[in-house]
C-alpha cells in the first residue's frame, strides 16, 4: 500500500494537448503528478509550467519504462496511471490513411505507441499498482475504437476513412477488458476524449482540451467502488463496444 496521503498519477504523453490538461486538473484536485513526457526537456519545461513533477518515458522503449517505474518507486510509489500518449501518421495531403494506403509499416508504427506502449507501461507499473490502496487505470481510447458506431451508417465513426488508429483504438479497448478482468482489485476503464483539437490531429478536433480531459479526469478520481471494464463519454456516459 502507497503511504502518503496523496494520489501518486502518472499520465503519459502529457507535455501538451489532452495530456497537459488532464495534469493540470489533477492537480488542481491535489493528485501529485507525475507529467510524463518522452522528450525530457520538453516535459520539464511543461511541469514547470503546471507546478508539477516530471519523469521522461518513451512507452515504445522497455529501457525507458523501466527507469520511470524506479523513479517513481523511489518517490513512493504510484496509484493512478493515465495512458494517453498515443500517435495517428497522416498521408501527405494531410488526410488519414485509408485501407490502400495503408501499410504494414504503419499499422506497426502506431500500435507500437498506442498499444504495445499501453501494455508495455500498465504491466511495467503493475507492481506499484497493486500495492495503492486504490489502484486506477486510465486507458485513452476514442469512439473511433467502437466497432458499434463505426459499424453504425451515419454516425462519424462510420465515415473516417483512416484505418490504423481506429484499429489501435479497437485493441485498447479489448486490451482494457482484459487487464480489468484479471485485476478485479484494480479500475481500469477505457475512456472516449471526442474530436478535440490537439497536435494528434492537426488541431481539427471540434473542442478545446478543457471538454477533451473532463472525462480522463473524471476516471482518474474513481474511489474503490467505480466502475471497471468499461468504456465511457463525457456526454454519453457509457459507449458501445
Amino acid at each position: 500500500m502507497t503511504t502518503t496521503t496523496t494520489t501518486r498519477t502518472l499520465i503519459t504523453g502529457a507535455n501538451k494537448g489532452l495530456g497537459f490538461e488532464t495534469a493540470r486538473r489533477l492537480a488542481a484536485a491535489g493528485h501529485t503528478v507525475y507529467l510524463g513526457s518522452r522528450d525530457a526537456e520538453r516535459g520539464r519545461r511543461a511541469a514547470e509550467r503546471l507546478g508539477v513533477r516530471t519523469v521522461a518515458v518513451d512507452v515504445t522503449d522497455d529501457a525507458s519504462v523501466a527507469a520511470a517505474v524506479k523513479t517513481i518507486e523511489a518517490d513512493g510509489g504510484l496509484d493512478v496511471l493515465v495512458n494517453n500518449a498515443g500517435i495517428e501518421i497522416w498521408a501527405p495531403d494531410g488526410e488519414p490513411l485509408g485501407p490502400t494506403e495503408t501499410t504494414d509499416e504503419v499499422l506497426r508504427s502506431v500500435f507500437e505507441t498506442n498499444v504495445f506502449g499501453t501494455v508495455r507501461v500498465t504491466r511495467a507499473f503493475l507492481p506499484l499498482l497493486r500495492r495503492s490502496a486504490s489502484p486506477v487505470v486510465v486507458n485513452v481510447s476514442s469512439s473511433l475504437g467502437s466497432l458499434t458506431e463505426s459499424t453504425t451508417p451515419g454516425t462519424p465513426e462510420h465515415d473516417y476513412p483512416g484505418v490504423a488508429y481506429p484499429a489501435s483504438k479497437a485493441a485498447v479497448n479489448m486490451i482494457t477488458v482484459k487487464y480489468a478482468k484479471a485485476f478485479p482489485g484494480m479500475r481500469i476503464n477505457a475512456v472516449n476524449p471526442g474530436y478535440t483539437a490537439t497536435d494528434l490531429n492537426q488541431h481539427r478536433g471540434m473542442q478545446p482540451v478543457e471538454e477533451g480531459a473532463e472525462i480522463i479526469v473524471r476516471m482518474a478520481r474513481l474511489g474503490p467502488d467505480g466502475p471497471t471494464g468499461g468504456y465511457f463519454d463525457a456526454a454519453v456516459g457509457t459507449l458501445p463496444w
